[in-house]
């Protein structure tokens, strides 16, 4: 049966929002006796001269070979490679690298007196320890395992030298070398999806950890003054776990946090409010409805995907439920240098021609007005988490568009995404921030976390020419082509790409906008040792 759900209107959470913010001194209070109190009540410390108070998503743990893209796995950990202000690879914890393509070897030099934040020394081994898990850890089967499939050894030289040799040449490997790594004296033995170390995780990062409280929602960080590069301005971090995004609105407006990523709407509530500043990011985060094609509505009619682009007035979906803070999507690496390629861009809003399309796929309506062929409707169940409302609105406003022309898109409310489920699909986003090959996993046949069974051998065919080729250009034709094939035959009603629009108070500065954040706009840390705050 279909849940329904009503939200409360943004103008009544501004009410609500402008009222505490003048009932409040603008600082949290004191730290609450008992774990159980709120995240949005509670507080890190009576002190906050020099802390950040983050007001973040729900976190169901901190481990870099769990969560690729959680925002404080990069702040805990450390990895072999980091990605700069570009989002390109240069040395992290190793001081340098060099390849040898005729080796197809990796030789990387790893920094000395590096120490992990319980203090114990970090070195070669721990870099062979993590790479062994990731190549062989069953729990890693449905994640990551696709981005290191071509890793064919990895060799301690000495305690500060590793060699991680390639089967066959791959450029985007650089990239994936930023995973974190983990220390083997806590890890070895440890089942890494229930491991304590998922709650109490030590790395080599620029914070670590000084509490969890699970039961109010936040995760307090204190600066590793041992860390090897620069030690950050703002000794504590708070980060508060908060459910959805009024509250994030919320709490910013009522002092109880300094930074948040906000939805459109949300963020556009502070335009012209001189106590709070904004960092509007560029992000390569994308919504879609993503189709399930395993099945039986699919494996029918995934035909009829591409054309549903007709019939959606993506335009509107950013003036209205975004206002203005996006652009209209037509190919999932978009937003990446080696995609954009306008000639993929092959759908416009055109209610006539979608009628035309569908009629020459043996589409007709029936005396409900809703679209049928062989005897089935077209009807398709989209999930949808209700908790985030941007994605909430843009489903709805897809649904209604869809059914004004004969297609029944049903939206299915869900607290979290289920595969097992039986739904048609759900309301998707995604990410290609830094290297296109990202995409590799998930929109390959066989990839690690291609969840919707999407299935197309001429995709396959470029992703490995872009996966293997010798050159950037080649990897730039490659995906060129992949966008317009993919446009042909797509597995995703693709909709909008998401700016990343984060407010914070006036006394925050550092935040850098030239990074391209990724899904969720994560990522606005990676440059937080040079973040300062004053109150």
């Amino acid at each position: 049966m279909k849940k329904t759900m009503k939200f409360a209107s943004l103008a009544l959470v501004g009410v609500m929002a402008a009222s505490m913010a003048a009932c409040s001194s603008g600082t949290p209070e004191s730290p609450a006796a008992s774990s159980g109190e709120s995240a949005s009540t509670a507080a890190p410390s009576s002190n906050l001269d020099n802390t950040l108070v983050y007001a973040g998503e729900e976190v169901d743990s901190i481990n870099p070979l769990l969560d690729t893209h959680g925002e404080l796995t990069r702040i805990v950990y450390s990895g072999l490679l980091k990605l700069d202000a570009n989002g390109k690879p240069t040395e992290d914890l190793a001081e340098s690298y060099s390849f040898d393509e005729g080796a197809l070897t990796y030789t990387f030099k790893l920094r000395q007196g590096v120490k992990w934040h319980d203090g114990e020394p970090f070195n070669a081994d721990d870099v062979v320890y993590t790479y062994k898990r990731i190549l062989e850890d069953e729990a890693l089967a449905d994640g990551i395992r696709t981005d290191y499939e071509d890793i064919s050894s990895v060799n301690k030289k000495d305690d500060y030298t590793v060699e991680i040799k390639l089967s066959k040449l791959m450029l985007p490997i650089e990239t994936y070398f930023t995973i974190g790594i983990i220390p083997e004296h806590l890890f070895e033995g440890q089942d890494l999806e229930t491991t304590e170390y998922n709650h109490k995780p030590v790395g080599t990062g620029k914070y670590k950890l000084k509490s969890w409280d699970t039961d109010g929602g936040m995760i307090t960080f204190t600066a590793n003054s041992d860390y090897y590069d620069k030690v950050p301005n703002i000794e504590t971090l708070v980060y508060k776990t908060v459910g959805d995004e009024t509250t994030k609105a919320t709490m910013i407006q009522a002092g109880e946090a300094d930074l948040a990523w906000l939805n459109s709407k949300y963020a556009a509530t502070f335009n012209g409010n001189d106590n709070f500043k904004q960092w509007v990011f560029t992000t390569a985060d994308y919504r879609a409805a993503s189709m399930d094609m395993s099945s039986d509505f699919w494996k029918d009619n995934a035909d009829s995907i591409g054309v549903l682009n007709y019939a959606v007035d993506k335009k509107a979906i950013v003036d209205s439920v975004l206002v203005g803070q996006g652009e209209t999507a037509y190919s999932p690496i978009q937003r990446n240098p080696l995609g954009t390629d306008k000639a993929a861009d092959i759908y416009s809003y055109d209610k006539d021609k979608f009628a035309s399309e569908m009629e020459k796929l043996g589409w007709k309506k029936g005396s409900d007005g809703i679209y049928e062929r062989n005897g089935q409707k077209f009807h398709f169940t989209i999930q949808t988490r209700e908790w985030e409302e941007e994605r909430v609105d843009i489903a709805n406003v897809v649904s209604n568009m869809l059914k004004q022309v004969g297609v029944e898109m049903e939206i299915v409310f869900v607290q979290k995404f289920d595969w097992k489920k039986g739904y048609n699909g759900f309301l998707a986003g995604y990410a290609t921030e830094f290297d296109p090959d990202m995409i590799y996993r998930q929109y390959t046949t066989t990839g690690s976390s291609n969840n919707m069974h999407y299935s197309n051998p001429d995709v396959d065919k470029i992703l490995e020419e872009g996966r293997y080729a010798k050159t950037e250009a080649e990897r730039k034709t490659a995906y060129s082509n992949f966008e317009k094939t993919y446009a042909q035959k797509p597995g995703v009603l693709l909709l909008v790409y998401l700016q990343g629009n984060y407010v914070g108070v006036k006394g925050l500065t550092g935040p850098d906008t030239t990074r391209t954040l990724g899904h969720h706009a994560v990522g606005v840390m990676w440059n937080i040792e040079e973040w300062t705050i004053s109150r």
